[in-house]
Parts: C-alpha cells; structure tokens; sequence
C-alpha cells in the first residue's frame, strides 16, 4: 500500500530558533510555528483556532534559518511528520508530532526595511534523510536578497 506524508504550513514563529550541532557537526534548527483558522460561528461571530507545531530544519538551512528568522517572522514550511514517543522518568509515555522541514520561504520583508513591502526568498533545505548522514539535494544561498 502506497502512502504520502507531506505537510505545508504558513504562520509566524513563536519563539526565536534554537541553533545546535549533532556529533556529527551538522546543523539542527529547532522552532515553533503558529498557525491560525478563521470562521463565523452559528451566531456570526468570528471565531479563532490557533495551532502550535514544532519544526525542524537540517544542514545549511538550518544555519540559514536561524540567520535570518526571529520570534514573530512569518514563514512557508514544506516537509513531513514525524511522531516522536518517550517515556518521563516518572514512567508516563508521551508523544508529539512535529515537521521536518524540507524546504522554507520567508515571507514578508526584513522588520524595519526600508521596502514597506513584502518579499520571498525561496529556500530550499536538506532533506530529511541528512539528519541521518546523507548530503543535501541543494543547498540554501549564501546571501539572502530582501
């Protein structure tokens, strides 16, 4: 049986990235994302859901993303689901979802630029698999035009 696991999220982080490195000196770029639905409710009042995901990005991306992003910055994040499962040491099992991301764009323009506008610039991240040892299909640019 085939399947397909492929997420895309737009919404603003939550918090500022956490860069860090594996024993293997490759990037690992955590931070959290915020996203919101919208509707009118039986009443026509507006109603508002928001959902927290964590996200992951790898390699030199990951450095990239942490460059570039700060709490409240609006991002476009293409990747997979992952389910990670633990234990505390009080014996509870716990579990959470989140994103490895595979490819971001920033959305809107640098805070406090000089443009007034909104701009994008295409990123394109390791692939999941590098978190495992495996290269990059591309890698991100060295210098971001906002």
């Amino acid at each position: 049986m085939a399947s397909y696991n492929r997420i895309v999220l737009l919404g603003n982080l939550t918090r500022d990235p956490q860069l860090s490195y594996t024993g293997g000196n490759l990037a690992v770029c955590k931070f959290g994302l915020a996203t919101n639905h919208r509707w009118k409710d039986k009443e026509g009042k507006d109603r508002e859901d928001v959902c927290f995901v964590d996200c992951t990005v790898f390699g030199r991306a990951g450095e990239t993303f942490n460059q570039y992003m700060k709490k409240g910055g609006s991002v476009l994040v293409e990747g997979r689901l992952q389910l990670n499962q633990w234990t505390t040491p009080e014996g509870d099992k716990r579990s959470k979802h989140e994103v490895l991301v595979d490819n971001f764009t920033f959305v809107g323009g640098r805070p406090g630029g000089g443009s007034g506008g909104s701009s994008e610039a295409a990123m394109s991240g390791a692939p999941a698999g590098a978190s495992r040892g495996g290269a990059p299909t591309s890698s991100a640019p060295d210098d971001i035009p906002f």
